[in-house]
Formats: C-alpha cells, sequence, structure tokens
C-alpha cells in the first residue's frame, strides 16, 4: 500500500491539472475525491501487513483423497509446514495410514478419517471428527475423484452417476461442510483438484469431463458467494501426471501422449502440491480467489 500511494498520487495529480486545464471541474471533483480517498486508505493501512487477514502459514488441513498419487503429495506438502492435515481415504487405509506417519515425521500432525465422498453422511462425519479434534478447519483441498472411462454412447447412467456424485457432487458438500466452519472466523482457503480435460474435454471420458468442468465454475461460485468472509477458492488443472496408470501406457500410445506435451513429460504429483501449497498457505496467494491454474507441461496454453 505505502509503495503505490505515489504513482497512485502523481495519476491523480495529473488527473487533477488536466481537468483544471480543460475547466471540468465536474473532473477536478471526482479526481479531488479519489485523492482523498486514496490518501485516507493510505494513513489506516500503512502500518498493517498487506496479507494480515489470511496468513495460513500452517493451521488445520482436510485433504480428500489423500493416501496416493496427487492427494498424497498434498498432504505430505501442507504436513511438511507444521499443519495438521486430516487425510481422508475411501478404501486404502493401509496407505492413509502411511501418510499420516510421513507427516509426524516431518514435523506435522495427522489423523488418518475414512469417508466415500459421494456419501452426504460421510463426508458430516469427516468434518465432525476433524472439528472435533483440533476445534477448526483453515484449509480444505478438494481432491478425491473416480474415473469409470468409456465412451458416451456405452455409458450407463451408473457410471455417469458414479463419477458426478464423487467428482462434483462430493466437492460442493465438503466445500458446504467447510465453509460453515471458516466463515464463523472470516477466513480460510479452498483449493479444488480439477483437471484439463474440465477444460477441453476428452473421449471416453463424457462423466470425468462434465464433472472436473463443474468443479472450475462451481470454484468460481464459491469464491463469488464467500470472498466477504476472506474465504478464497481456486482450482489446479493437473494434465498427465506420473502415476500407476500413467506407468501402464503402452510405449506406442506414450510417445503421441507426449508428443501432445510442449515440456515432453508427465508431470510429478510434487509439482501439483506445490502449487495447492501456495495456494492453500502462502500469504502471497491471498488476493487470488476463483482462479483456474493449468499445470500441464503447457497442453492447453491458449
Amino acid at each position: 500500500m505505502a509503495q503505490a500511494l505515489p504513482v497512485q498520487s502523481a495519476c491523480l495529480n495529473k488527473q487533477l491539472q488536466a481537468a483544471r486545464t480543460l475547466g471540468n471541474m465536474r473532473g477536478v471533483g471526482q479526481a479531488a475525491r479519489l485523492f482523498k480517498t486514496a490518501a485516507s486508505r493510505h494513513s489506516s493501512t500503512a502500518s498493517q501487513p498487506v496479507c494480515s487477514a489470511l496468513q495460513l502459514e500452517s493451521g488445520v488441513c482436510v485433504v480428500t483423497g489423500a493416501s496416493r498419487g496427487i492427494g498424497r503429495a498434498v498432504a505430505l506438502a501442507l504436513g511438511a509446514q507444521g499443519c495438521k492435515v486430516a487425510i481422508n481415504y475411501a478404501a486404502s487405509s493401509g496407505r492413509a495410514e502411511e501418510v499420516a506417519h510421513q507427516i509426524e515425521e516431518l514435523g506435522g500432525e495427522a489423523i488418518v478419517v475414512g469417508a466415500d465422498m459421494g456419501k452426504a453422511d460421510e463426508i458430516d462425519a469427516l468434518f465432525k471428527t476433524v472439528a472435533d479434534k483440533w476445534g477448526t478447519v483453515d484449509v480444505l483441498v478438494n481432491n478425491a475423484g473416480i474415473t469409470r472411462d468409456t465412451l458416451m454412447m456405452r455409458m450407463k447412467k451408473e457410471q455417469w452417476d458414479d463419477v458426478i456424485n464423487v467428482n462434483l457432487t462430493g466437492v460442493f458438500l465438503a466445500t458446504q461442510a467447510a465453509t460453515k466452519i471458516m466463515s464463523k472466523k472470516r477466513k480460510g482457503r479452498i483449493v479444488n483438484v480439477a483437471s484439463v480435460v474440465g477444460l477441453v474435454g476428452n473421449a471416453g471420458q463424457a462423466n470425468y469431463a462434465a464433472a472436473k468442468g463443474g468443479v472450475i465454475a462451481l470454484t468460481k461460485t464459491v469464491a463469488r458467494e464467500w470472498a466477504g468472509r476472506s474465504i478464497t477458492c481456486n482450482s489446479v488443472a493437473p494434465g498427465f501426471i506420473a502415476s500407476d496408470m500413467t506407468a501402464a501406457i503402452d510405449k506406442k500410445y506414450e510417445e503421441a501422449i507426449l508428443g501432445g506435451i510442449p515440456l515432453a513429460r508427465y508431470g510429478q504429483p510434487e509439482e501439483v502440491a506445490g502449487l495447492v501449497r501456495f495456494l492453500a498457505l502462502d500469504p502471497a496467494a491471498a488476493y487470488i480467489t476463483g482462479q483456474c491454474f493449468a499445470i500441464d507441461g503447457g497442453m492447453t496454453m491458449h
């Protein structure tokens, strides 16, 4: 604020001068009022840190689908910052326990909470468990997701419903539960893990593309609705990220995939986690909300 004021003052002084020259008294009055407002704001905020309201360098974090892949990397990245991390899983309790142990070794705290993110009662129970344990929620990372891939002409309604329930409705319900807690103290950060498929579509993934596109749109609505409570909401859209799935891709198909990625490689879960950590914890991200960040090696650049 203090550094920006001289530039603002110079611009406003030019406006005053131009208005006087032209004899536009309405312009003079407007510029004078703007100058007075800017000076008032400078006086009241000069001694305050810019991001004082949302310095969440550590806090209570909920990461859904955190037992493996991107979710695991995110949980570890947050734990390494000293956060208290609730590790959600649907089926892999053993893997989730391993992540919790690693977080504790890194200096954070962790609990493991099983919940199907497609079921409202289990989502409610997840947040109740976290609130009972640590009293609050500072950060929510909606990462849990499933696939039921097939061409649209063959897709059964159950395959559509399963993916929409977990990948979109689950994000809505978890966000609803988290914002009830965050709004009471007027701060919080939400990061939704979407996908480049939600940006550009993909054959054989009508359900997944619809869900992830919905998450990107939901992110913007949440950002608008909760900005007044200092709750930010952003999404990240990973491209091809190294996983058990990419490891199993036939080499002849892999060449075609990598040929469509300017950086000519798969991304790493830790690279996605680094972006999520920034949006979730860094004071510099306090003024970012409603955005979708593609992290895809340049695959969807415009």
